[in-house]
This record gives C-alpha cells, structure tokens and sequence, in this order.
C-alpha cells in the first residue's frame, strides 16, 4: 500500500474579507470599475436562448425608459409640493427690498428661496416680474440670480444620498453630485465681489440688450410635452400668486396656490365709479363731483370663471400646506423608489462587451492633439440634454447614478454638469423672449446675466486643467463621506441651510454686524486653507508647531471622535426602538400565554406555586439578558 501523503501545514487561517480590503486600499478608488458580465456568452446560447435575451433586454429598456419618465415626473411633482410648502413665504422674503439692496442678502436670498421652491425657473421667473413691476432693479436682481444658480444644484446631492448603502458607489456618486456645488460656489467667490466692484454682468449684458434688436418670442415646449398630461393630472398652480406677494398685492396673500379654473373669461367695461378725490381721476375731463362723492370713468375688469381644471386636488377641501405636505411625500417616495430600479436595472444591462462600449463611448478622449475637445464636446452635450429636459436638476440627478455605478468618471461628469448649467439658461433666455414688449428688456437682460455668469465660471475653473479646483474639492469630500457616511448630512445642512439663514440673519442687522462677525470667520478660513496648502506642499516654510494639527485637541482636526459620538447615538436609538419591539413582543406573548392559561384554567386542578415561581424568575432573567445583550455597544 502506498503511504499517505503527508499534510500540508499552511501558516494561520487568515481573513478573506482582510485580504480583499487590502486588495482594494492598493487600487485606486476613483478608477471606474470593471462591470463584468456573469452570464452566459452570447456565443454559447441556442436560438431561443438569443430571442429570449433579446427580448428581456428591449423590456429592461422599457422598464427603464418608464422609471426615468416617472423619476422626471416626480422631480416636477416635489418642485410643485415644496412651492405649496414654501411658495408664500419666498414671495415674502422677496417683498423685503431694503434687505435686497445687500449684494450678499440677495445671493443667500436667491439660494434659499429655490431651496424652498426646488426650482430655479421659478425664483427666476418672481424675480423677473419684480424687475418688470419696477419693484427691483437689474444690478440688484443680479446677486439673486447667483444665488438661484446654487440652490438648483441641492436636488442631484439630495439624489446621490440613497445610494449610501454601498461605500465605493456612494463616494463616487457623492463626488460626481457635489462637482456642480462647488462650480457654483467658486463662481460665486469670484464673480460676486468683481460684480460688486465693477458692475461687469450688468454692464455686458445691457450692451447686448442695447446692440440688438430682439423681438419677442415663443419658448420651446420640448420634454413637457410628455411630462404634462401626467403631472398636470395631478396638480396644477397659479405661479401668479407667488409673484403677486413677492411685489405687494394684497389680494394675492389670500389666493391659493392651487389653479381651480383653466378657463376663464375677462369682460373689460367702461364704467363710472367713485374714487376718493379730484386728483384720482382718469382725466380732468372725466371727473365729476356730486356732493362728497367725486365719479370718473373707468376700465372695470371682470373675471368669469368658465372651465375647472382637470387635477386630483381641484376638489380637495385642504389648505396649501397639507396637500404640499402629502406631495412632498408621495413625490419622494416615488423618486426614491424609481432612482433604485434606476440603478438596479443599470447594473443588469450594462454588462460585459455593452458596459465596455458605453464607458469607452463616455470616457475615452480625443487622440492626441485633439484631447481637449472632448471635454468641450461634453459641455455642448450637457447642454443640449438639458435644454431638451428643460431642467438642470433632472440631468445632472440622472447622470448622478450613472457616476455612482461607474459608467461616467467625475472628469466626465463635471464638464456635462458645466453644459447642463448653460442648458438651463437657454430656456430661460427662451422664456423670456415671450414677456410683454414693455418688460422684454428687463426679463432678457436678467436672463443674459444667467447665461453670462455660467460662461464667465467655466472661463475660470475648466480651460486650463490645473484650475478645475471642483474636480479636486470633490473627490476630497467624495473620500470623507465615504469613510464618514453622516458628513454628508452635515454638509448638506451646513452649506445649503445653516450658512444661508447665518448670513441672512446678519444682513437683517445691518453691514455693520455682518463685516464684524463675518470678517474674522473668513479671515480665518482662509488661515487654514494657506496652511493646510503650505503643509502639504511646502511643510519647511512653516514652524514646527505648524507643520501638523497635533497641538490642537483630536476633534478639533479630526472626524474620528465625532464618528464615535455619531456611532453611541445611532446604537443608542436603534436599541431603545429595539427594547420597544422587544417589550412589545414579551406584552404580546404574555397576553397570548395568559389567555391560555386562562382557557385550561377549568382542566387544572393542582398547580405547583414553586415551580411557577421559578418559571417567571427564569423568564426574568432571560429577558434581562436579552436586553443587556442589545443595549451593549
């Protein structure tokens, strides 16, 4: 007989997952990943194999065309939701001109009034009719554009957070949303104070406005077309009422949001009526005075209402702020819900040599010397879907996923979001072609200083490679909330809640206040930066003491500690809600238990009182156990 062999003594059992997170934190992890296809090749499937993988994959093209109609359409439904929320009290916080007349009021006004709307066309289109209403001026409307530009950039951050789940996605997904931020806050750093100084978007855009002849015109209906018969059938709003409270109507505060008629008929008649004196007469010809009374002749206006509209809240007996409120939730949940299918049937059609294609098609640049028309080729792209979605906020919330799962790399995505902002200017520019002859100047010039902000940014941070700082800012915040997944929480309420409502409220307390508490603040910020730079780059130029953050407290420069605190209160609530269920349970069952023992109770004759004692001491103990056992950390 042949002996045994002898066995093999390997060294210690090692981790798997160890060797897998070591293989993984020698790669790069913003290099797009490898989508490989799991299934079997399309060589080795018969005939019916083929048709039945052609027909599966035209109705996962189906379906997906179906969730990104239903996502566009709910992104319309929350825009509409958050103005039956908020809508009032935008117009009431455009109504204050005296703050208005504060280039950096104006700016956080501009952010938090689409923060509270979801939409930049529509803080665009009230700032418009106080322009044409006389109620603000051009050079004053500016910063409030700027501020616009921000606040529509929240909505693909806001989509980027349900994808939290998977680390490697959500950085990349963070990264590619957050891209757009900081374009917008850059450009906003540089051009507001340049603004300020020199007047340059008011200055070129009245040029334009003087140097040609523009006549009206009618904006394009592209994508609406299809999105409206649904969205329309749900909710329709009167955007009049929020422009009315914005430039003072009394009238208008008492309106509801909510459009009741579509079909109205205005009879215009010549009428006498009694004014309060001689000098509100039409005309001295047309005035007469009988007694204490003074009558003219007057254009009277009357509105009959002809047609109801045709929406599920025509006939809901509800105020604004509840049907806004169960839209809000309807319209997330719907767009939470299609943005996971989204990424879900991704994943499954973009599988070996089509995944391949596709990243190769998006990624790949020009050969060499034609590298860097790719990126522009990427702008004009941006803008073209944008202009045929007729939003920024849906482009750059459905490229975010796409980012997310790898397809797109952020050097791509960041020039297709600099085009989707150029996109949405467009349509304004479009829009306000269609005003009034009288007020057509004013909406086209407000629009032209849109349009001229974004190019005048993309001049600054994309032509030459080593000032696309946005690239860099946010793969820095992308490799945070990828080890600190709430950072991305705090950035969202920091930058577009917090410091907003901070320097709100110190434009309310005058230029005084501001410059005294904002000055320090920033001077201090930029202290850091110079510091962290010159430790980074140049450790020698500083002094031993400076040359590392050691000397300062652990949480004052690191995430750790707070991570820890995050991590106490997340257990902390999750055991209390998981010592409700259990106590909940332990009622039930001994409701159960004594309902049968309450049934066999006229079976039993003896009971031993030792052993039910020991019995309840027994379950005592086991459900302090079990306790102890969910409420250690």
């Amino acid at each position: 007989l042949t002996p045994y062999p002898k066995t093999v003594k390997g060294s210690p059992a090692h981790s798997t997952v160890a060797l897998i997170e070591e293989e993984l934190e020698n790669t790069d992890p913003w290099d797009l990943p490898e989508l490989k296809d799991t299934g079997v090749p399309w060589s080795a499937l018969d005939t019916r194999g083929k048709v039945l993988r052609v027909l599966v994959s035209v109705g996962k093209f189906i379906l997906l065309l179906g969730f990104l109609y239903m996502f566009i359409c709910s992104l319309d439904i929350l825009s509409s939701a958050f103005q039956l929320v908020g809508g009032k009290a935008a117009g009431d916080i455009f109504q204050d001109n005296s703050v208005l007349a504060n280039p950096l009021a104006g700016l956080v006004i501009g952010v938090l009034v689409t923060l509270l709307v979801q939409s930049s066309s529509t803080s665009s289109s009230i700032v418009v009719s106080m322009v044409s209403s006389g109620l603000l001026t051009v050079q004053l409307a500016v910063p409030i554009i700027m501020g616009t530009n921000i606040g529509t950039s929240v909505t693909n951050t806001l989509v980027a957070m349900t994808q939290a789940g998977d680390r490697r996605t959500f950085r990349r997904a963070f990264a590619g949303a957050t891209v757009h931020d900081f374009f917008n806050w850059l450009s906003v750093l540089v051009l507001l104070p340049l603004e300020v100084a020199s007047g340059y978007l008011y200055e070129v855009t009245k040029l334009i406005i003087d140097s040609f002849n523009i006549q009206s015109g009618e904006a394009p209906e592209l994508l609406n077309v299809i999105t409206d018969p649904l969205t329309e059938s749900i909710i329709q709003l009167d955007e009049s009422v929020i422009s009315g409270i914005a430039i003072g109507d009394p009238e208008a505060r008492n309106k509801s949001l909510i459009k009741k008629w579509c079909h109205t008929f205005t009879n215009t008649t010549l009428m006498n009526v009694t004014v309060p004196g001689p000098e509100n007469c039409t005309s001295p010809s047309l005035c007469w005075v009988d007694g204490n009374y003074t009558f003219t002749l007057k254009n009277i206006s009357e509105t009959y209402n002809i047609q109801k509209c045709k929406h599920a809240f025509v006939n809901v007996n509800l105020p604004d702020l509840a049907i806004g409120l169960i839209l809000l939730a309807l319209s997330l949940l719907v767009l939470c819900s299609c943005l996971v299918l989204i990424v879900k049937l991704l994943n499954s059609m973009l599988k070996g040599q089509v995944a391949a294609v596709i990243k190769k098609i998006l990624n790949t640049d020009f050969p060499f010397p034609f590298g860097w028309v790719t990126g522009y080729i990427a702008i004009l792209v941006g803008a073209g879907m944008t202009f045929i979605v007729q939003s920024s906020s849906v482009f750059t919330s459905a490229i975010t996923p796409l980012v997310g799962i790898g397809v797109i790399s952020i050097e791509r995505a960041y020039p297709l979001s600099l085009g989707s902002n150029i996109g949405t200017t467009t349509t304004a520019i479009l829009a306000a072609m269609a005003s009034p002859g009288d007020t057509l100047a004013d909406a086209l010039q407000i629009a032209l200083v849109h349009f001229l902000f974004n190019i005048s940014g993309i001049l600054l941070w994309y032509p030459i490679p080593f000032t696309r700082i946005p690239i860099r800012l946010a793969k820095g915040l992308g490799d945070i909330t990828a080890s600190y997944r709430w950072f991305a929480a705090v950035y969202i309420i920091c930058c577009f809640f917090i410091l907003p409502l901070l320097v709100f409220s110190l434009s309310l307390a005058g230029w005084q206040v501001l410059v005294g508490v904002g000055a320090p603040l920033v001077l201090m910020v930029i202290i850091i930066i110079v510091i962290n730079v010159l430790q980074k780059r140049r450790p020698g130029c500083l002094p031993a003491a400076l040359r590392s953050w050691d000397f300062l407290p652990l949480w004052a420069h690191s995430l750790a500690p707070w991570d820890k605190v995050v991590a106490v209160m997340t257990a902390k609530c999750c055991c209390c809600c998981k010592c409700c269920q259990v106590a909940a349970d332990n009622q039930e069952h001994g409701e159960k238990e004594s309902v049968e023992q309450n049934k066999k109770a006229h079976t039993e004759v003896y009971d031993n009182p030792a052993m039910s004692a020991e019995k309840e001491v027994e379950n005592e103990i086991k459900i302090e156990l079990k306790i102890l056992k969910m409420t250690r950390l």
